[in-house]
């Protein structure tokens, strides 16, 4: 018996040595855990705490100006943008200059001294159902303050201030159309990285990788036969996602499919250059499967897709700069429910293009070094 545990004992020894005696092992068990611990903690939070408004006061009476006074009291509220008439409330929500617009209509202060029920309008931005709705819900908490303290203050009964609310891309504020959306982006991401990650990891592990110093063919062009089926994987996978969405969820097309089409070629493309770093700096496909999630997670999380940046850390909000599904979350969604053309997403447009490049040109020199 003596002998057995000992050389379980033993057994347990070597193991833990053989796992622990790659620095890059040690990394994978430690790393993961502390970067996921703190992006759940900071980032994945659906609780908003600047909330950007648009004000519209048409009454400009000493009612309207005190029911915005308690918006600007608020901590989860601040104000964007001040606007002068209601067209511009168009261009404030299509441009996600603000999430939320106040309109105060004319009339306000002398319908409420006369007793009568009197509508505010809250326009917010329904790309974001989740967000949408926790906004709206704010605001209402803000107005019935407002309403009480009134109504304490009169003497009055009744309510008097009514709140109209309308969602702008969304018009029912259905989750699914944010999600489904989304996911044109989202979906293909796991399966693209992991299969750009093994890519060169496969040709090392299998002993095949000593072959392709013997081809005739360039190592750019190693690259592109090697980018190039994780992109189309990545195409044919979003069609299935978009054919869904439109014959089984019936969810309202408002974009051009080209652009559509343009957007997710760029965003696969970014995506397919960090697969193909990760997998030149690899030597095995459990490596590269390793590190491939290890980067997922985060660039999921950090994406604005489950939860919304603005509520995020402000230094994460600059960390999802450099973050590629970011942008593909966006862009689909802005083409899919909003309908923005090349003028309204090119800002989303030229970054994603230049992390193509550069990862996809890190990629390429990390190949040729290889090859070397």
């Amino acid at each position: 018996m003596t002998d057995f545990f000992f050389n379980v004992i033993t057994l347990i020894r070597k193991e833990m040595l053989m796992i622990l005696k790659d620095k890059r092992g040690r990394l994978i068990l430690v790393m993961p855990i502390l970067i996921q611990t703190m992006l759940f903690g900071y980032v994945a939070t659906y609780d908003l705490n600047k909330i950007e408004y648009a004000a519209l006061d048409e009454d400009r009476s000493f009612a309207s100006r005190e029911l915005i006074r308690r918006f600007e009291a608020s901590p989860v509220f601040q104000r964007a943008v001040t606007l002068n008439n209601s067209a511009e409330i168009a261009d404030i929500l299509d441009n996600k200059k603000a999430l939320m617009a106040l309109h105060i209509g004319p009339q306000f202060e002398r319908r409420l001294n006369a007793g009568q029920t009197v509508p505010v309008q809250i326009l917010v931005d329904g790309r974001n159902c989740n967000v949408a709705g926790t906004a709206a819900g704010y605001a209402n908490t803000v107005v019935e303050n407002f309403n009480n303290a009134r109504l304490r203050q009169k003497g009055m009964a009744g309510a008097a201030i009514t709140i109209s609310s309308r969602a702008w891309f969304n018009p029912n504020l259905e989750t699914r159309w944010n999600i489904i959306s989304g996911l044109l982006a989202v979906l293909g991401v796991v399966q693209v990285m992991i299969l750009a990650g093994q890519s060169v990891a496969r040709e090392k592990e299998q002993g095949t990788f000593d072959q392709l110093l013997v081809t005739p063919c360039e190592p750019m062009a190693i690259m592109l036969g090697k980018a190039l089926p994780p992109v189309l994987v990545g195409l044919a996978q979003s069609s299935i996602v978009l054919i869904i969405a439109l014959k089984w969820f019936a969810i309202p097309f408002s974009g051009s499919l080209p652009l559509l089409y343009l957007a997710l070629i760029i965003f696969n493309f970014a995506i397919v250059g960090i697969g193909l770093c990760v997998s030149a700096l690899t030597s095995t496909m459990q490596q590269a499967m390793l590190y491939s999630f290890t980067l997922l997670m985060p660039m999921i999380l950090l994406s604005g897709f489950t939860t919304p940046i603005t509520s995020m850390p402000e230094m994460f909000q600059h960390i999802t700069l450099i973050n590629p599904v970011r942008y593909g979350v966006e862009l689909t969604q802005r083409i899919y429910l909003e309908g923005a053309g090349i003028s309204e997403i090119k800002h989303l447009l030229w970054p994603l293009a230049a992390m193509a490049i550069v990862t996809l040109g890190i990629a390429s020199r990390l190949f040729r070094s290889k090859l070397g």
